[in-house]
């Protein structure tokens, strides 16, 4: 029998989840299992629990439906845990190094316990100050063990369930269980709390809770708040049964309405439905008010003697009033110039636009990415839909002639974004853009990651510096309502790296639908566009942005790779898109050289090249559509990893071959290896695991899905990978 089983609900979380497993397994106390709680066999929760599994024997995944919700999970893995004492872990929190070894230690002191509470930190997933909010509620505990008549503020109604160890056999002996519903560890730390005979408390951090940017989900507008109500009810009927006495039922009866009051407290939380709320509220705090009971003073002692007078009226009266005072004027958006700023405020009056689409690429770089291409088949599938894209001055020679647009920053530009039903950015627009009620934000991405994105930056001091404020940066991801993947993996990271409340769309790149509706006349026409000689191997070198770097350097001198792969190559060079020189075209050529750096489309360059050449650019995950020849360069591995981080180890699993020097670069061109049987099959591993959904029909989901309202049971299915014909290459693979 193990000391510990940890049981890890996991619905909603698996971006964070290997991290939260991860901090389990790294603790120097080892007599544990650990019980990951997944949604279904083939979720991507169920994958990071399985990894973890084939690796540590004490991982036991079980499955527990997300209709259950996470009662049903904990209840799932309490069924399963056959250790002394339980411990509930959320997927997107950690338990911190030694916080096993610290709890044995404990235990040992104190002896047996049914609850032993312990106490955690609370930290901000971007910015902020380290809390730990059940502090005063354990630093007047007894030091030893005791009986809970002893300290009796301790209810359990402030605490999480995830903060306490808990005597399996105590729980199984008085049937214990989460109970349905929201606001569940009320429920069962309430009744966990009254049926305790002894317990003790740590001091000592457990759990780093890692809070959400849009703070808990308990505290989200909704229907559900009404659960507080039923969880309250729950706990003070146990105890009128177990006849609690004045001591202990006075601070429970406190605690429960000091909760409720809250909520009744704050309009937002109860979109509607508050008169109701109230109303059941004031019935139970008068059907359970202990003889005896006094309220506690100040405003708050208002509030209990109108719930328990059932005056509604005037406590909105003296809730609104309350929120009146404190209520800060909301700052205007802050667009440039006075006149631009007045403008935009005087627009945010207007209705919206129901057919107005606003575009935006790359900060306004130009007509370009997942944006581009789902304009372009907006046209087609809806063209009641008026579509505007927003760009650079310098930009403007970019946006195809029957294309409408407008210069950012300018009144026309603010006026548009002020009126759009919907907004659609690969990047972020500015941020006082503001998302208003009815507005539709569809985030597309640009790239799969392969480095450290959003929040995920901040413990790697060279790109947080250059990111600024992660508060600004999460303040933009608030006004997300859609955000697509292109795979699971990406799904995962943007889930850990931009926590919001948007809803992921798995539909694959809009961008990437050429790479199998092309034909090999489209090929023929964009190698004559670029210059590439006919007959000639076009190899497209593809680097990423060093944030460690000023300025773009090429990393490899191209010529001689030219030289020593073979007379029939040519490289197409195409820099970072921070580099570009945004002109109208390729930027000159060069020997056998050609600068591809500025070719608005880079769907056009990876049609025309043959293989593939970069170091850790997302551009491979693009390419790898083709299921043409990759080459990883990777001749910094270990300082790029050290100084930007990574998602995945690219060593472990790459598309091709890896080279380390310019000599083996040259060499597996020159033998044909970049394009031989292993080549092949780390491609088809790799296509199998980031381009599951890039089947050609990416833009007509968006489409229809956002833009169209349909539902996604009525979206085109995914193609299987193996049933795709890709865009066929210039040339065959291997030259003698």
């Amino acid at each position: 029998m193990p000391r510990f089983s940890i049981i890890v609900p996991s619905h909603g979380v698996a971006g964070r989840l290997g991290q939260a497993l991860d901090s389990v397994l790294a603790q120097s106390f080892g007599d544990f299992e650990l019980i990951p709680v997944c949604d279904a066999a083939g979720s991507p929760a169920a994958g990071v629990a399985d990894g973890h599994a084939e690796r540590d024997s004490r991982v036991a995944p079980v499955h527990a439906p997300p209709s259950q919700g996470l009662a049903g999970a904990r209840n799932a893995g309490v069924r399963a845990a056959t250790g002394t004492y339980l411990l509930f872990l959320d997927g997107d929190d950690v338990l911190v190094p030694g916080a096993l070894a610290a709890l044995d230690a404990r235990l040992a002191e104190t002896g047996p316990v049914d609850v032993l509470p312990c106490e955690h930190e609370r930290v901000p997933w971007w910015e902020g100050e380290t809390t730990r909010p059940v502090a005063p509620l354990l630093e007047s505990a007894p030091s030893g063990a005791f009986a809970p008549a002893r300290a009796p503020h301790l209810t359990g109604v402030r605490l999480p369930a995830w903060s306490a160890a808990w005597r399996r056999a105590f729980v199984t002996e008085h049937e214990l269980a989460f109970p349905p519903g929201y606001f569940t560890d009320v429920g069962w730390c309430g009744r966990a709390l009254l049926r305790a005979e002894r317990m003790a408390v740590s001091r000592r951090v457990l759990v780093r809770h890692r809070a959400r940017r849009q703070g808990d989900r308990l505290r989200l507008p909704g229907p559900h708040h009404a659960d507080l109500l039923d969880q309250a009810e729950r706990v003070l009927q146990e105890a009128a049964a177990l006849g609690l006495p004045s001591e202990r039922s006075g601070p429970l009866f406190e605690q429960l309405f000091a909760a409720v009051l809250k909520t009744a407290a704050h309009p937002r939380r109860l979109p509607s439905g508050r008169r109701e709320f109230f109303r059941r509220a004031s019935a139970l705090y008068r059907r359970h008010r202990p003889a005896g009971y006094r309220p506690p003073g100040g405003s708050l002692g208002v509030q209990h003697r109108l719930l328990a007078a059932g005056s509604y009226e005037a406590f909105a009266a003296v809730r609104d009033t309350r929120r009146a005072a404190g209520r800060a004027a909301a700052a205007l958006p802050r667009p440039r110039g006075l006149r631009t700023r007045l403008h935009y405020g005087l627009q945010l009056r207007r209705p919206l636009d129901p057919d107005l689409v606003v575009y935006c690429a790359y900060w306004g770089r130009g007509y370009a990415c997942n944006p581009a291409a789902i304009h372009a088949r907006a046209r087609a599938l809806a063209p009641h839909l008026r579509g505007v894209f927003l760009v650079e001055a310098d930009q403007a020679h970019t946006v195809p002639d029957d294309v409408e647009y407008a210069v950012l920053g300018s009144r026309r530009a603010w006026e548009l974004l002020a009126r759009a039903t919907y907004l659609v950015n690969n990047a972020n627009f500015a941020e006082g853009v503001v998302k208003r009620p009815g507005s539709v934000h569809l985030q597309t991405q640009h790239g799969t990651p392969l480095k450290t994105m959003g929040v995920d930056q901040s413990t790697y001091p060279v790109v947080a510096a250059a990111t600024g404020s992660f508060t600004k940066l999460l303040g933009r991801v608030d006004r997300w309502d859609y955000n697509l993947s292109s795979n699971p993996h990406s799904t995962r990271v943007w889930e850990r790296a931009f926590p919001g409340s948007y809803e992921h769309l798995e539909y694959g790149y809009p961008r990437n639908d050429v790479y199998v509706t092309a034909g090999a006349d489209d090929v023929a026409r964009v190698r004559a566009e670029l210059g590439v000689p006919e007959g000639a191997r076009a190899v497209l070198y593809a680097p990423t942005h060093r944030d460690h770097r000023t300025g773009f350097e090429p990393g490899l001198d191209l010529e001689a790779f030219c030289e020593a792969a073979g007379e029939d190559v040519v490289v197409l060079l195409r820099a970072h898109y921070f580099y570009d020189r945004g002109g109208p075209g390729g930027g000159g050529r060069t020997g056998r050289v050609i600068d591809v750096s500025a070719h608005r489309s880079s769907e056009d360059v990876c049609l025309a090249a043959d293989a593939l050449v970069t170091d850790y650019s997302s551009i491979m995950f693009d390419y790898a559509n083709l299921d043409r020849p990759i080459v990883v360069h990777a001749d910094d591995w270990e300082v790029y990893r050290e100084t930007r981080g990574v998602c995945f180890d690219l060593m472990a699993a790459p598309p091709g071959r890896v080279t380390r020097t310019p000599q083996e670069l040259a060499r597996v061109f020159r033998d044909g290896s970049y394009a031989d049987e292993e080549s092949a099959a780390l491609r088809a591993a790799f296509r199998e695991r980031f381009c599951p959904f890039d089947d050609g029909r990416a833009a007509e989901r968006v489409v229809r899905r956002v833009l169209l309202g349909e539902p996604p049971e009525a979206l085109p299915p995914v193609i299987p990978l193996a049933e795709r014909v890709p865009a066929p290459a210039a040339v065959p693979l291997v030259r003698s």
